[in-house]
């Protein structure tokens, strides 16, 4: 009986119907075929912006972040369902790695996102409030908010898991559900993966469907409140930004397309250096990961001229090594490509770069494979070229062949090897091997205007790097031009690429109300009893406790010297102190912490648990011997983490802000204090 890949849309798996036949890229069978009944993409839309949306804004960040969690442990607990649907992409067990785990590993990334730098509630204060008037009744911030619409995923082949999950993350977390739309020609690993994902439980109904084949019309139904991302080629990124309804109601789109990345040698390398090794290591592990199928791959290697033949033999050598056929077979080391056709693209794509560049080793379909029926197999060999003259020859620098494919191209000094880099129009990733940190500063500093991100790699960072091809879930992947001109991943700045950004303007007490966080000069509410003594249930944003005062004395600035060590010129030198600015000894600004912090502790045993840090600290004005300071602690912000300690006991974080005075009302520090404090059950 076939296998019908099935779409998920509206709550219900769709197809019942042999379409498109989905053969395995390692021996050609026929694993299963898409479905042919059509997709109803206006009840699809329906169903996210009612169902979903209302279902993920029950929800708040820190309780979407611990979904994403569950999620994530859910998807390692059953990934070797994954493993073995993932072999007949041609992918090996390594290979797989990087898309399964590299997948869930991305979920619990963004969990800790939600968890760490998110607030509970649906609204993200991109503060601080600022004054727009002089008498501090009129200010202004800006707000994130979910924008209530849906977001369009569609992507390449090359990663069917960790391509659908390193977008679905921050458009999870940020309330906005999503419509997953994968390549073909691998999508029967997506539509497995996304089967875990329903039938985990712990999705809310609406926020996740996935479509196999077509997208039909559905980027003619979007609208304002949408989002559309794209990851696969730069022609099919340009033909999507420019979709009538996209122009239309100016829905974003965000494209990561495929680059001509480029490995540039340093010039201070030689064959004896470790950084050599490092450098045929890395060009060789981007040529046979994943057959060369990856967007950040190295397409073009710069080497010195002086070490082009050193270059090129170590390099031809190593990769002639390659063992290639069936990943499950023990010893094989480079898989297939995921398909026929994509097999046959990167031949013909070889056939035109051998007209400008000289072929060294590969370009075929290889002759030894291993494994049962491997010949059926949509195999390529690791393929090398030179191009002699990477500067008059432009066909090296527009054209990718996306299989196990590099040019390399020599330059004479450092200057042309940024102008061989250049001539790849933006890419995703450049990354430079060297030694010297006077041409690491000379690279970056010129290179990072296109590209979207720089791995600078010698033996120190070589211990733990993760190499030139791995996007990492907390910095940015994307980069301009030819890649794209998008950002995806980064860690919290995927999150507000979801959310819409609003400026707010009104009296600090109204912002204060909106933004759910205390802002300065918003009415306060001074408590009967100290706010540390209140649970975590009971305080109420603006709660505050304005403190006695203190006079500070020469006493003090002694003891404190004494303490701490510190006794800087201008805390205990009269005649040094008078010729400064300040014109006399003033106080420690630590000791105005600490003072301070004498003036609001509440020293009984209470709900708050634990000082875990300071935030926003500025010493304003300087404390001098004879002032006297006040605080005022104010509750800020409230974070509920739903967490609990292992005697049960239930707990959230509180923000504090503290504003530290002196007796003519002038601020002399101010600072966020944060504290863990318990729950009443």
């Amino acid at each position: 009986m076939t296998t019908i890949f099935q779409s998920y849309i509206a709550g219900q798996w769709l197809g019942n119907t042999s379409a498109q036949a989905l053969r395995s890229a390692v021996n050609g069978q026929t694993i299963g075929t898409t479905h042919a009944e059509p997709i109803d993409f206006e009840s699809a839309l329906h169903f996210a912006r009612t169902h979903g949306v209302r279902n993920l804004m029950a929800l708040d960040f820190q309780q979407r972040a611990q979904r994403l969690k569950a999620l994530a442990k859910y998807l390692m607990d059953h990934k070797e369902a994954l493993y073995a649907i993932s072999a007949h992409t041609g992918a090996s067990r390594a290979d797989s790695w990087i898309d399964i785990e590299g997948g869930a590993g991305t979920l619990y990334a963004y969990a800790g996102v939600g968890a760490n730098e998110m607030p509970s509630g649906n609204v993200f204060h991109e503060g601080p409030a600022f004054a727009l008037g002089k008498k501090g009744g009129f200010a202004g911030t800006h707000i994130l908010v979910p924008r209530g619409g849906v977001a369009v995923h569609i992507n390449a082949f090359n990663f069917p898991v960790w391509g659908l999950l390193e977008k679905f993350a921050p458009s999870f977390l940020a309330g906005m559900p999503c419509i997953g739309k994968p390549a073909t020609a691998t999508s029967y690993l997506t539509e497995a993966a996304v089967r875990l994902m329903v039938n985990s439980g712990i999705l809310p109904e609406g926020s996740l469907q996935l479509v196999i084949g077509s997208t039909g019309d559905l980027l003619d139904r979007l609208d304002v409140s949408d989002v559309v991302t794209f990851t696969g080629s730069a022609d099919t990124a340009a033909k999507l930004r420019v979709h009538p309804n996209v122009v239309k109601n100016s829905i974003p789109f965000n494209a990561e397309a495929d680059s001509l990345n480029c490995c540039i040698l340093g010039p201070d390398v030689s064959p004896d250096d470790e950084e050599f090794d490092l450098f045929i290591k890395e060009v060789a592990r981007e040529i046979t990961t994943k057959a060369g199928q990856k967007c950040t791959a190295i397409r073009r290697a710069i080497v010195p001229a002086k070490l082009m033949d050193a270059v090129a033999d170590k390099l031809t050598a190593r990769l002639a090594k390659t063992v290639v056929g069936d990943p499950s077979v023990e010893g094989v080391r480079m898989g297939a490509l995921a398909s026929h056709a994509q097999r046959d693209d990167v031949a013909d794509k070889v056939n035109v770069l051998k007209q400008h560049a000289k072929l060294l080793l590969g370009g075929a379909v290889p002759t030894e494979l291993v494994g049962e029926g491997a010949e059926q197999g949509a195999f390529y060999a690791p393929t090398v070229l030179v191009c002699d003259k990477p500067l008059q020859t432009s066909a090296v620098h527009d054209i990718e062949a996306f299989g196990p494919v590099s040019t390399l191209m020599p330059y004479g000094d450092i200057e042309e090897a940024l102008a061989i880099a250049k001539l790849g129009k933006g890419s995703l990733v450049g990354s430079l091997v060297t030694h010297d940190t006077s041409v690491a500063v000379k690279v970056v500093h010129a290179a990072a205007a296109w590209h979207g991100r720089l791995l600078v790699l010698d033996r120190e960072a070589a211990v733990e790097s993760t190499g030139h091809g791995s996007p990492l879930p907390l910095l940015k992947h994307g980069g301009p031009g030819r890649a794209g001109g998008g950002e995806e991943l980064g860690g919290l700045r995927a999150v507000l690429h979801y959310l819409q950004r609003s400026a707010v303007q009104g009296s600090p007490t109204m912002l204060a109300a909106i933004t759910g966080e205390h802002v300065r000069g918003a009415k306060v509410t001074d408590t009967p009893s100290h706010p540390f003594r209140s649970y975590f249930e009971d305080l109420r944003i603006g709660d505050s406790l304005l403190t006695h005062r203190r006079t500070v004395t020469e006493a003090d600035i002694a003891n404190f010297g004494g303490i701490s060590g510190d006794y800087f010129y201008m805390h205990f030198d009269e005649e040094a102190a008078k010729a400064s600015a300040f014109g006399k000894r003033i106080a420690h600004g630590y000791f105005v912490l600490s003072a301070a912090a004498g003036l609001f502790v509440s020293p009984g045993v209470g709900p708050v648990l634990a000082n875990y840090g300071l935030d926003t600290l500025r010493f304003v004005k300087p404390v001098g011997i004879g002032d006297t300071i006040q605080a005022r602690l104010t509750a800020k912000r409230k974070t509920d983490r739903n967490r609990r300690d292992d005697k049960g006991v239930g707990q959230g974080v509180v923000a504090w802000d503290v504003e530290v005075t002196n007796q003519m009302g002038e601020l002399v520090a101010s600072y966020d204090i944060l504290t863990l404090v318990a729950k009443r059950n």
